[in-house]
Formats: structure tokens, sequence, C-alpha cells
């Protein structure tokens, strides 16, 4: 046999071979499968921790609206706790930065971005006034969600350090107790 023969026959060979093509097949595939695994979960995590904090949000910021938390003396840390308790399961207490506010109507209720330039929680001008019976109050919690797989979902993030603000709000007028 010629040895142009030889490789033709080898060529014919290689091209009827199927052995290991569905492994090829899944390696080409694999990468981008499990990028999209990886970021569908991501994105589920994040949606599922801002709902459980915005409902917790929701649920504490029930006791200003209604007076319990003025007329029982409790401070920025009770309310801190009742959020907590809410949110622990998603969220890492420590973590939450608190912003409630006192206004004379809904219209002048206007809130800037909690971000500074470093795309960090500034905090400094955050404060803790609940109001009395019939004021309008803006509860304001962030929450700075580490990304698990940042590279995965770089276009989530919006602050430094691999991080997704969360920020849930609250508004509503006070119910008259005093």
């Amino acid at each position: 046999m010629s040895a142009s023969a030889r490789i033709r026959d080898r060529i014919t060979r290689f091209h009827r071979a199927r052995e290991g093509a569905a492994a090829v097949e899944f390696a080409l595939i694999a990468a981008p499968f499990f990028l999209l695994i990886f970021a569908t979960l991501e994105v589920a995590l994040f949606f599922l921790g801002s709902t459980i904090i915005e409902n917790g949000v929701n649920e504490a910021a029930r006791s200003i609206r209604t007076g319990q938390l003025q007329q029982s003396g409790q401070t920025v840390e009770d309310f801190r706790g009742a959020i907590c308790e809410r949110i622990s399961s998603v969220a890492d207490c420590s973590r939450i930065q608190l912003d409630v506010r006192t206004f004379d109507s809904f219209s002048s209720s206007s809130m800037t971005s909690p971000l500074n330039a470093d795309g960090e929680i500034d905090d400094t001008n955050f404060t803790f006034d609940p109001g009395g019976g019939g004021d309008v109050v803006v509860v304001r919690v962030f929450y700075d969600w580490q990304l698990m797989a940042p590279g995965v979902v770089s276009g989530m993030t919006n602050m430094s350090g691999n991080k997704r603000l969360i920020s849930a709000t609250a508004v509503f007028r006070n119910e008259p107790f005093e």
C-alpha cells in the first residue's frame, strides 16, 4: 500500500470515527452552559434577598406608622433589631444602614443617592427621626449585597468591591397617635 493510500485510509477512518464526540461537544458548550446557570442563580438569590429585605422594612416600619416605636421609647437600635429579625435569613445585619426622616408633606420628601463617588454608602447625613402623629416619614434601608460570582454578572455591580446596593424604602403618613 502506498503512502498516499495509507494517508487517505487514515483520513477516511478519522471522519467515520464517532468515539468521544459527545465529550467534545459537551466540552464546547459546558462553559457557556455553567456560566448561564451561575448567572441565573446569582440573579435569583439577589432578587430573593431584595424581596425579603423590602418586606422586612415594610413590616418593621409599621411600628413607626402606628406610633408604637415612638410611644414605647424605642431607639434606632431597637428598630434595627426589628428589621434584622425579619431579614437575618438572607442578610448580615451588621451591613444594613438606616435613614429615617420626617417631612411636612409628601411633595417635600426628596431624597439623594446614598452612594458616594467611590461607590460606597455615605451614611454621614443619615438620621433617625420617626416623627410624630400625622408626619410624613421616609424609611430607607440600604444593604450592600456581596455578589458570589462577580465575573459572571459583572453588569450587576453598582458599588465598589463587587457589590450591589439593595435599597428598601417605605414612605407613609404616621397615624394620629398623639
